[in-house]
């Protein structure tokens, strides 16, 4: 059935399922099945991005194959195609914490979108005196929000995921401490993402750590603004929700460096 279908200059990967209870695994099969077709068209075996799939589907004392082309099943990652986990890995987002009301759900979706972008590092960047219940209370749904998507990530990810590490930091001792890295400073008076694409090219080409600050309820505090090696207005005329800032920030940074040339 292979021969004629599969030719010698293509590759191909065998997927079995069966249904029922056998003597063997789906495992047994496709190695059966795999070198079968290796000695009938001399094709290679390719596993993640085979030209022909093999499909055996195994229903109690009954078996059927069928040969379609790879392209049938569609991937998020196709060869070619640019990755930003690079990128991402290198950015330290400061992110000033949500006290008050709401304070854990507001956590829990801030979690979610750090792990979600697999950013480098969160810090959580009080800048005065805070409440200790509210503090806890943000971070620990910080932590949920981070473990549920981390979970999900390990289930359905291909490749070895990581928690996003959270930390805590004074944000004046934090800027201070960073005063020689890039720091990128979001506030509605900075810079249009348009106006800035030169100088986020610059930062993101010399391969060191990007340091990100990013408000809550209020904004940055004005002082922070002289460390800044640019202070970015992500959407002129429009306020984002906090649980939105790591998203529409890592989102236009990204979308930046593409057209640059960078991704």
């Amino acid at each position: 059935m292979a021969r004629g279908r599969i030719g010698p200059d293509e590759t191909f990967a065998v997927r079995t399922t069966r249904r029922g209870r056998h003597g063997f695994t789906s495992v047994d099969v496709n190695v059966r099945v795999g070198a079968a077709v290796q000695e009938a068209t001399g094709a290679d075996v390719n596993l993640t991005n085979p030209d022909k799939i093999v499909w055996v589907e195994i229903i109690g004392p009954m078996a059927g194959i069928a040969i379609t082309p790879g392209s049938v099943v569609w991937r998020k990652q196709r060869p070619g195609k640019p990755s930003v986990l690079a990128v991402l890995k290198r950015i330290s987002f400061a992110q000033m914490p949500y006290l008050g009301e709401g304070a854990k759900p507001m956590g829990v979706r801030i979690g979610r979108a750090a792990q979600a972008v697999e950013l480098g590092e969160l810090v959580i960047t009080p800048h005065e005196r805070v409440d200790v219940a509210q503090l806890v209370e943000f971070l620990s749904g910080l932590l949920e929000g981070r473990e549920s998507r981390f979970r999900i990530q390990e289930r359905t990810y291909a490749r070895r995921v990581a928690r996003v590490p959270v930390r805590l930091y004074d944000l004046y001792q934090f800027v201070r401490d960073r005063s020689g890295e890039p720091i990128i400073a979001t506030d509605p008076t900075g810079l249009t993402v348009a106006e800035a694409a030169e100088q986020l090219e610059d930062i993101f080409r010399e391969k060191k750590r990007v340091n990100i600050l990013a408000g809550a309820r209020e904004g940055l505090p004005k002082g922070v603004f002289r460390f800044a090696t640019v202070v970015l207005d992500l959407c002129p005329g429009l306020t984002f929700a906090t649980e939105h800032t790591i998203p529409a920030t890592v989102g236009a940074i990204v979308a930046c460096l593409e057209e640059r040339g960078l991704i």
